[in-house]
């Protein structure tokens, strides 16, 4: 009896470690490794945890921009973007490829 408390305490103590490990990962500042990117496409306020900006390109390729300037928070807004893709990166989110903005300009009227 004694064996089977101790497998379900270590057993529980495993699973907190492993998802404690997950909640700082999700957390962590990524790492850039995935190459830089330049697209043209739409700002898209998106209604999902709380809610946030992301870019959907003409190819419909979804971006997920980590440090988007407010004067582009913008439902709609037609923007050309360069950036560097995160590779292996979680959010929160878990919505579009994140991207570190390097360079964004207006393109066009608001969609």
């Amino acid at each position: 009896m004694m064996k089977m408390k101790n497998k379900i305490l270590i057993t529980t103590i495993v699973f907190l470690i492993s998802a404690s490990g997950l909640i700082v990962y999700d957390c962590y500042p990524f790492k850039i490794s995935q190459g830089i990117t330049s697209e043209t496409g739409t700002i898209k306020y998106i209604p999902l945890e709380g809610g946030f900006y992301g870019i959907i390109t003409e190819k419909g390729e979804k971006y997920l921009p980590l440090n988007l300037a407010e004067e582009y928070k913008e439902d709609g807004l037609k923007v050309w973007f360069k950036g560097k893709v995160g590779k292996d990166v979680a959010t929160i989110y878990q919505w579009g490829k994140p991207v570190e903005i390097l360079e964004i300009r207006k393109v066009g009227k608001r969609k």
